[in-house]
């Protein structure tokens, strides 16, 4: 069943209502809906005080799937009250899915629909919520917003429906809205940290905390090193502009400060620099004011942006959530009596790809939890680094260099795995859109580089062919990352439902709120991390475990290739890896 939840302002009783009993104020609508998105009864106005009662009631007696238009408009608010939902349709991360996507293409849905601006998906401040302008739509034109937003939500319903595999593409937009509440959960549940063990890591590797603007200890005796090798007194090594200088005037030819540049030069000015280099940036990305700013009450909430990046792996907003530098990862500790349980993917790229492919001797490799190493013993003579390096160079379209010159063994020994990221890669060079296994499809190229492929001139038509080639390196990961995308979806929306049952079958013994439960806390592009009680890690390894087997079968079907999860049991996220 579907409830449709929608703002409104309710100073005037809506149509049908008594006018002395209605909510003043603002409010919120709940109207029920059927599979074609048709309302099955009136609506039902409430105000927005009454909202998380009745929702939970609605949860428990009906299990719905709350369609509104963003999650994190409406989602946060509730777990505020303390009230989660088990399953919803987000509109606006459904819709541009829809749009773009290659199985929807011949539907009147994605031929007459304006995708929404990134910023519109994104944007949390309920006011959002009632602005008609985001379906703004021939056909939803000058109608109240909550009408508007079902016939949107109809529109999708429909456009799946006549899409060309409407199962890939249903639990395509299902695993996004999922997400979407695992986002939101996430960040109101947080990643347990340490803001102690976080001080000691910040002193032991810059000095104690400074006063005001000034940097650490450590950084200024760095600097002041510098200062001295590179015999420029006023230096201020934060500049990129005054070190280039600096390092020229002292007869160091280097083009960049790129660490990598620098470890090729010999001079005394090097070390220092390099270690200048390494714990500032410590200090600007996770220092002192990062942990003033996003750690409160001993966890880490940053804001989630599920389908953030074109191939829908998730990005964020604020606080580097996909990027914790391992200097830092002792912090993210586990509170006592807990533990972290941390799980990966096995080189889950590289298994999609032998599943997209349907490539047999691929797959015979990958029965091993080693996959580059089953490689290896294929075609390479047993060196794992050289299969290793053929095969990422295939998903990521390396040419040149080590990789490119094993590309041959490879071709010869898997034929039908190259040969699909090679379509692909032809596919973009040509202009073409391709697709995820379970549907979301690459952007079409624009119109700048459409124009520049139409060339004339020799100059003109070195130009379009690298551009070509840069558009078919992008297409040929686009299909193998796009489908882990969609996999570790899967895994982890499935993975939240068996935790939530779970959690409802201790309640049952137990008594609701009698005792912790474990909580996804952490989630970056194929790893998870379920913050649990000690007693419940056995239980939750064996979940994680099936969740992975559950969404391989939804993506696959049954399929001779194992796709493990590596799991760990650990106090602190830095003796994870």
């Amino acid at each position: 069943m579907y409830l449709l939840l929608a703002a409104s302002d309710a100073r005037a009783a809506p149509e049908g209502t008594d006018s002395q009993s209605a909510p003043i104020g603002p409010c919120a609508d709940i109207i029920p809906l059927n599979a074609l998105g048709e309302a099955t009864a009136a609506r039902r106005t409430l105000a927005v005080a009454d909202l998380p009662a009745a929702v939970t009631q609605l949860e428990n007696e009906q299990r719905p799937r709350w369609v509104w238009n963003r999650t994190q408009s409406w989602y946060p608010p509730l777990l505020d009250a303390g009230v989660s939902v088990e399953r919803c349709h987000d509109v606006a991360l459904c819709r541009n899915i829809l749009v773009f996507s290659a199985l929807t293409a011949d539907t009147d849905y994605a031929n007459t629909t304006a995708p929404l601006r990134f910023d519109d998906i994104l944007d949390p401040s309920p006011e959002a919520a009632n602005q008609d302008s985001l379906f703004d739509t021939p056909v939803n034109q000058g109608g109240p917003f909550i009408d508007a937003l079902r016939q949107e939500f109809a529109a999708q319903l429909e456009a799946v429906r006549r899409s060309v595999q409407p199962g890939r593409l249903a639990l395509l937009l299902a695993a996004e809205s999922a997400g979407a509440l695992i986002a939101a959960e996430m960040r109101h549940t947080g990643l347990p940290w340490r803001e102690d063990l976080h001080e000691q890591i910040l002193t032991h590797q810059l000095g104690p905390r400074p006063a005001g603007l000034q940097r650490p200890e450590k950084l200024e005796f760095l600097a002041g090193r510098l200062r001295e090798e590179l015999n420029a007194p006023a230096l201020n090594p934060d500049s990129a502009q005054e070190l280039m200088r600096a390092l020229h005037r002292a007869g160091i030819e280097t083009k960049t400060t790129r660490s990598w540049e620098l470890q090729q030069i010999t001079h005394p000015a090097i070390a220092p620099l390099l270690a200048y280099k390494k714990i500032s940036r410590l200090h600007a990305a996770n220092g002192w004011a990062w942990l003033d700013q996003w750690v409160a009450g001993g966890r880490f909430r940053p804001e989630y942006v599920v389908g953030g990046v074109v191939s829908g792996r998730w990005a964020s907003r604020g606080g580097g959530a996909l990027q914790i530098p391992q200097q830092i990862r002792g912090a993210a500790h586990a509170d006592p009596g807990c533990k972290l349980i941390v799980a990966d993917a096995a080189q889950l790229e590289p298994r999609v790809l032998a599943a997209l492919a349907r490539d047999t001797r691929m797959a015979e490799a990958a029965r091993d939890k080693d996959l580059y190493a089953g490689i290896a013993a294929q075609g390479f003579g047993g060196d794992r680094a050289k299969a290793k390096g053929a095969l990422l160079g295939a998903i990521y379209g390396a040419t040149t260099g080590e990789s490119g010159r094993l590309m041959a063994q490879l071709t010869r020994t898997y034929p039908e795995a190259v040969g699909f990221v090679e379509a692909a890669a032809r596919a973009g060079e040509r202009g073409e859109v391709v697709t995820s296994r379970l549907g979301r499809s690459c952007p079409p190229p624009s119109s700048d580089w459409l124009a520049g492929q139409r060339s004339s001139t020799a100059e003109e038509q070195r130009r379009a062919e690298n551009t070509a080639r840069s558009r078919g390196r992008f297409t040929r990961n686009f299909v193998v990352q796009g489908s882990a995308a969609d996999w570790a979806a899967c895994w982890l929306a499935e993975l939240r439902r068996r935790l939530r049952t779970l959690a409802s079958d201790r309640a049952a013994v137990h008594g609701t709120g009698a005792a912790k439960e474990a909580e996804l806390v952490f989630f970056l592009h194929d790893e998870v991390m379920v913050h649990a009680p000690e007693d419940q890690v056995q239980t939750v390894r064996r979940l994680v475990e099936e969740s992975s087997q559950t969404a391989t079968r939804l993506l696959f079907g049954e399929i001779p290739i194992a796709f493990p999860v590596n799991i760990t049991v650990v106090d602190s996220y830095a003796d994870a890896k």
